[in-house]
Protein backbone atom coordinates (compact mmCIF):
# COMPACT_ATOMS: atom_id res chain seq x y z
CA UNK A 1 0.00 0.00 0.00
CA UNK A 2 1.41 3.36 -1.06
CA UNK A 3 0.01 6.11 1.16
CA UNK A 4 1.95 9.36 1.66
CA UNK A 5 2.11 11.76 4.60
CA UNK A 6 0.91 14.53 2.30
CA UNK A 7 -2.24 12.58 1.54
CA UNK A 8 -2.88 11.93 5.22
CA UNK A 9 -2.28 15.56 6.19
CA UNK A 10 -4.66 16.68 3.44
CA UNK A 11 -7.24 14.19 4.67
CA UNK A 12 -6.99 15.46 8.26
CA UNK A 13 -7.28 19.09 7.18
CA UNK A 14 -10.46 18.40 5.21
CA UNK A 15 -11.87 16.21 8.00
CA UNK A 16 -11.30 18.90 10.64
CA UNK A 17 -12.40 21.91 8.57
CA UNK A 18 -15.10 20.08 6.57
CA UNK A 19 -14.22 22.23 3.60
CA UNK A 20 -11.80 21.69 0.71
CA UNK A 21 -11.01 25.36 0.08
CA UNK A 22 -10.32 26.14 3.75
CA UNK A 23 -8.22 22.98 4.01
CA UNK A 24 -6.20 24.10 0.98
CA UNK A 25 -5.62 27.53 2.53
CA UNK A 26 -4.57 25.92 5.82
CA UNK A 27 -2.06 23.68 4.03
CA UNK A 28 -0.89 26.45 1.66
CA UNK A 29 -1.87 24.30 -1.30
CA UNK A 30 -4.21 24.79 -4.19
CA UNK A 31 -7.71 23.34 -3.89
CA UNK A 32 -7.15 20.99 -6.88
CA UNK A 33 -4.01 19.66 -5.15
CA UNK A 34 -5.96 18.85 -1.98
CA UNK A 35 -8.73 17.21 -4.02
CA UNK A 36 -6.11 15.14 -5.84
CA UNK A 37 -4.52 13.96 -2.57
CA UNK A 38 -7.94 12.87 -1.23
CA UNK A 39 -8.82 11.09 -4.49
CA UNK A 40 -5.47 9.27 -4.50
CA UNK A 41 -5.93 8.24 -0.85
CA UNK A 42 -9.43 6.95 -1.46
CA UNK A 43 -8.22 5.06 -4.51
CA UNK A 44 -5.34 3.50 -2.59
CA UNK A 45 -7.60 2.47 0.32
CA UNK A 46 -10.44 1.47 -2.02
CA UNK A 47 -12.95 3.21 0.22
CA UNK A 48 -14.86 6.49 0.18
CA UNK A 49 -13.77 8.81 3.00
CA UNK A 50 -16.13 11.79 2.46
CA UNK A 51 -19.69 12.32 1.35
CA UNK A 52 -19.66 15.70 -0.36
CA UNK A 53 -22.06 17.92 -2.25
CA UNK A 54 -22.09 21.59 -3.15
CA UNK A 55 -22.89 22.64 0.44
CA UNK A 56 -21.02 20.30 2.79
CA UNK A 57 -18.27 17.73 3.26
CA UNK A 58 -19.11 14.93 5.72
CA UNK A 59 -16.93 12.05 6.86
CA UNK A 60 -18.12 8.55 6.10
CA UNK A 61 -17.89 5.87 8.80
CA UNK A 62 -14.58 4.74 7.28
CA UNK A 63 -13.44 8.36 7.24
CA UNK A 64 -14.25 8.89 10.92
CA UNK A 65 -12.35 5.75 11.86
CA UNK A 66 -9.37 6.81 9.76
CA UNK A 67 -9.38 10.32 11.25
CA UNK A 68 -9.04 9.05 14.83
CA UNK A 69 -6.35 6.55 13.91
CA UNK A 70 -4.32 8.95 11.76
CA UNK A 71 -4.44 11.72 14.39
CA UNK A 72 -2.91 9.34 16.94
CA UNK A 73 -0.28 8.06 14.53
CA UNK A 74 0.73 11.51 13.30
CA UNK A 75 0.91 12.88 16.84
CA UNK A 76 3.25 10.03 17.76
CA UNK A 77 5.28 10.47 14.57
CA UNK A 78 5.71 14.20 15.18
CA UNK A 79 6.90 13.41 18.70
CA UNK A 80 9.46 10.93 17.36
CA UNK A 81 10.67 13.35 14.69
CA UNK A 82 10.93 16.10 17.29
CA UNK A 83 13.04 13.85 19.48
CA UNK A 84 15.31 12.98 16.55
CA UNK A 85 15.70 16.67 15.75
CA UNK A 86 16.47 17.41 19.39
CA UNK A 87 19.10 14.66 19.40
CA UNK A 88 20.67 16.19 16.32
CA UNK A 89 20.93 19.55 18.07
CA UNK A 90 22.23 18.09 21.35
CA UNK A 91 25.41 19.66 22.67
CA UNK A 92 25.95 17.64 25.82
CA UNK A 93 27.16 14.14 26.55
CA UNK A 94 30.43 12.18 26.47
CA UNK A 95 32.58 11.44 23.43
CA UNK A 96 35.33 8.82 23.71
CA UNK A 97 38.38 9.35 21.50
CA UNK A 98 41.40 7.06 21.17
CA UNK A 99 44.64 8.84 20.25
CA UNK A 100 48.21 7.62 19.83
CA UNK A 101 50.66 9.07 22.39
CA UNK A 102 52.34 11.71 20.21
CA UNK A 103 48.92 13.02 19.17
CA UNK A 104 47.52 12.78 22.70
CA UNK A 105 50.30 15.15 23.74
CA UNK A 106 50.79 17.21 20.58
CA UNK A 107 47.31 17.75 19.16
CA UNK A 108 44.56 16.62 21.51
CA UNK A 109 45.07 19.11 24.38
CA UNK A 110 44.33 22.02 22.02
CA UNK A 111 41.38 20.18 20.47
CA UNK A 112 39.89 19.31 23.89
CA UNK A 113 40.36 22.91 25.05
CA UNK A 114 38.52 24.16 21.96
CA UNK A 115 35.73 21.71 22.64
CA UNK A 116 35.44 22.83 26.27
CA UNK A 117 35.20 26.46 25.15
CA UNK A 118 32.69 25.81 22.36
CA UNK A 119 30.57 23.08 23.99
CA UNK A 120 31.07 23.38 27.77
CA UNK A 121 28.46 20.69 28.53
CA UNK A 122 30.21 18.13 26.31
CA UNK A 123 32.93 15.88 27.79
CA UNK A 124 35.76 14.44 25.69
CA UNK A 125 37.23 11.31 27.28
CA UNK A 126 40.71 10.70 25.86
CA UNK A 127 42.06 7.15 25.60
CA UNK A 128 45.85 7.40 25.23
CA UNK A 129 46.77 4.21 23.35
CA UNK A 130 49.48 2.93 21.03
CA UNK A 131 48.51 2.67 17.37
CA UNK A 132 47.54 -1.01 17.42
CA UNK A 133 45.37 -0.68 20.50
CA UNK A 134 43.80 2.57 19.27
CA UNK A 135 42.67 0.90 16.04
CA UNK A 136 41.35 -2.13 17.93
CA UNK A 137 39.33 0.11 20.24
CA UNK A 138 37.79 1.82 17.19
CA UNK A 139 36.98 -1.52 15.54
CA UNK A 140 35.37 -2.87 18.71
CA UNK A 141 33.29 0.25 19.29
CA UNK A 142 34.99 0.94 22.61
CA UNK A 143 35.51 4.55 21.48
CA UNK A 144 33.53 6.79 19.12
CA UNK A 145 36.54 7.31 16.84
CA UNK A 146 40.32 7.50 16.86
CA UNK A 147 43.11 9.93 16.03
CA UNK A 148 45.98 7.88 14.68
CA UNK A 149 48.57 7.45 11.99
CA UNK A 150 47.05 6.37 8.69
CA UNK A 151 46.39 2.62 9.04
CA UNK A 152 48.29 0.27 6.77
CA UNK A 153 44.95 -1.45 6.08
CA UNK A 154 42.92 1.65 5.24
CA UNK A 155 40.05 -0.41 3.81
CA UNK A 156 39.03 -1.54 7.29
CA UNK A 157 38.11 2.00 8.41
CA UNK A 158 36.61 5.24 7.21
CA UNK A 159 39.56 7.62 7.34
CA UNK A 160 40.06 11.36 6.94
CA UNK A 161 43.60 12.73 6.85
CA UNK A 162 43.77 16.02 8.77
CA UNK A 163 47.48 16.74 9.01
CA UNK A 164 50.83 15.80 7.48
CA UNK A 165 53.45 15.68 10.23
CA UNK A 166 57.13 15.62 9.13
CA UNK A 167 59.80 13.45 10.72
CA UNK A 168 62.82 15.20 12.23
CA UNK A 169 66.13 14.18 13.70
CA UNK A 170 66.82 14.79 17.39
CA UNK A 171 70.39 14.54 18.70
CA UNK A 172 72.57 16.06 21.39
CA UNK A 173 73.87 19.56 20.66
CA UNK A 174 77.44 18.21 20.73
CA UNK A 175 76.69 15.52 18.13
CA UNK A 176 78.36 16.05 14.70
CA UNK A 177 74.96 16.05 12.93
CA UNK A 178 73.83 19.00 15.09
CA UNK A 179 76.15 21.28 13.12
CA UNK A 180 74.09 20.78 9.94
CA UNK A 181 71.03 22.81 8.97
CA UNK A 182 69.38 19.63 7.73
CA UNK A 183 70.27 15.96 7.73
CA UNK A 184 69.73 13.39 5.00
CA UNK A 185 68.28 10.01 5.80
CA UNK A 186 71.45 8.43 4.36
CA UNK A 187 73.47 10.23 7.03
CA UNK A 188 71.89 7.91 9.62
CA UNK A 189 74.10 5.03 8.48
CA UNK A 190 76.23 3.64 11.29
CA UNK A 191 74.50 5.88 13.83
CA UNK A 192 73.15 4.41 17.06
CA UNK A 193 69.37 4.87 16.85
CA UNK A 194 66.85 5.12 19.64
CA UNK A 195 63.47 4.54 17.98
CA UNK A 196 59.86 4.11 18.96
CA UNK A 197 58.88 0.45 19.16
CA UNK A 198 56.74 -1.36 16.60
CA UNK A 199 53.52 -0.69 18.51
CA UNK A 200 53.86 2.88 17.26
CA UNK A 201 52.25 3.85 13.97
CA UNK A 202 55.33 5.93 13.15
CA UNK A 203 57.83 3.08 13.44
CA UNK A 204 56.62 1.36 10.28
CA UNK A 205 57.06 4.60 8.32
CA UNK A 206 60.55 5.23 9.77
CA UNK A 207 61.68 1.69 8.94
CA UNK A 208 60.39 2.09 5.37
CA UNK A 209 62.46 5.25 4.90
CA UNK A 210 65.59 3.72 6.36
CA UNK A 211 65.30 0.78 3.97
CA UNK A 212 64.49 3.06 1.03
CA UNK A 213 67.69 5.06 1.65
CA UNK A 214 69.88 2.03 2.15
CA UNK A 215 70.39 2.54 5.87
CA UNK A 216 71.18 -0.64 7.76
CA UNK A 217 69.58 0.60 10.98
CA UNK A 218 71.59 0.15 14.15
CA UNK A 219 68.77 0.29 16.68
CA UNK A 220 70.24 0.30 20.18
CA UNK A 221 67.02 1.03 22.11
CA UNK A 222 63.29 0.91 21.44
CA UNK A 223 60.78 2.86 23.53
CA UNK A 224 57.06 3.28 23.83
CA UNK A 225 57.16 7.05 24.28
CA UNK A 226 59.09 9.86 22.64
CA UNK A 227 59.94 11.45 25.99
CA UNK A 228 61.81 8.25 26.94
CA UNK A 229 63.64 8.39 23.62
CA UNK A 230 64.62 12.01 24.25
CA UNK A 231 66.01 11.14 27.68
CA UNK A 232 68.06 8.30 26.19
CA UNK A 233 69.43 10.62 23.51
CA UNK A 234 70.20 13.17 26.21
CA UNK A 235 72.12 10.45 28.08
CA UNK A 236 74.27 9.85 25.01
CA UNK A 237 72.82 6.48 23.98
CA UNK A 238 72.17 7.53 20.39
CA UNK A 239 70.04 9.76 18.18
CA UNK A 240 66.35 9.49 17.33
CA UNK A 241 63.89 10.12 14.51
CA UNK A 242 60.59 11.49 15.72
CA UNK A 243 57.44 13.21 14.41
CA UNK A 244 57.50 17.00 14.69
CA UNK A 245 54.35 16.93 16.83
CA UNK A 246 56.30 15.12 19.55
CA UNK A 247 58.43 18.24 20.11
CA UNK A 248 59.64 20.25 21.96
CA UNK A 249 62.69 18.26 22.92
CA UNK A 250 64.78 19.14 25.99
CA UNK A 251 67.07 22.18 25.60
CA UNK A 252 70.13 19.93 25.58
CA UNK A 253 68.99 18.39 22.29
CA UNK A 254 69.13 19.71 18.73
CA UNK A 255 66.31 19.25 16.23
CA UNK A 256 67.12 19.10 12.53
CA UNK A 257 64.89 18.55 9.46
CA UNK A 258 65.38 15.25 7.66
CA UNK A 259 65.70 15.33 3.87
CA UNK A 260 64.03 14.38 1.71
CA UNK A 261 61.06 15.44 3.82
CA UNK A 262 58.83 12.54 4.81
CA UNK A 263 55.48 13.00 6.53
CA UNK A 264 53.21 10.74 8.50
CA UNK A 265 49.51 11.18 7.76
CA UNK A 266 47.57 12.06 10.91
CA UNK A 267 44.14 10.56 10.38
CA UNK A 268 40.71 10.56 11.97
CA UNK A 269 39.49 6.97 12.00
CA UNK A 270 36.04 5.50 12.55
CA UNK A 271 34.36 2.18 11.93
CA UNK A 272 33.67 1.65 8.27
CA UNK A 273 30.17 2.58 7.10
CA UNK A 274 29.13 3.73 10.60
CA UNK A 275 27.76 7.21 11.22
CA UNK A 276 28.95 9.22 14.19
CA UNK A 277 26.50 10.57 16.74
CA UNK A 278 25.85 14.32 16.42
CA UNK A 279 28.02 15.13 19.45
CA UNK A 280 30.86 12.87 18.24
CA UNK A 281 30.69 14.55 14.84
CA UNK A 282 31.14 17.94 16.53
CA UNK A 283 34.30 16.72 18.30
CA UNK A 284 35.57 15.15 15.04
CA UNK A 285 35.15 18.52 13.31
CA UNK A 286 36.86 20.42 16.14
CA UNK A 287 39.88 18.10 16.04
CA UNK A 288 40.13 18.58 12.27
CA UNK A 289 39.99 22.34 12.78
CA UNK A 290 42.70 22.19 15.47
CA UNK A 291 44.88 20.20 13.07
CA UNK A 292 44.47 22.83 10.37
CA UNK A 293 45.90 25.44 12.75
CA UNK A 294 49.14 23.43 12.85
CA UNK A 295 49.55 23.76 9.07
CA UNK A 296 49.17 27.56 8.93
Amino acid sequence: MNVSLRQLRAFLAVARLQHFRRAAEHLHLSQPAVSRHIAELESELEVRLFDRNTREVVLTDAGRYLQGAVERVLDELEGVLGQVHSEGQRRHGKVRVAAVPTLSAGLMPEAIARCAATYPELTVQLHDLVQTDALISVSNGEVDFGVAIEPADRETFDCTTILHDPFVLVCRTDHPLASRKSVTWKSLRNEALVLLDHASGSRRLIDEQLVAHGVDAKVVQQTGHTLTAFRMVEAGLGITVTPALSLPAPDALAVRPLTPVVHRAVTLVKRRHRSLSPVAQRVWDLIADAARSHTR
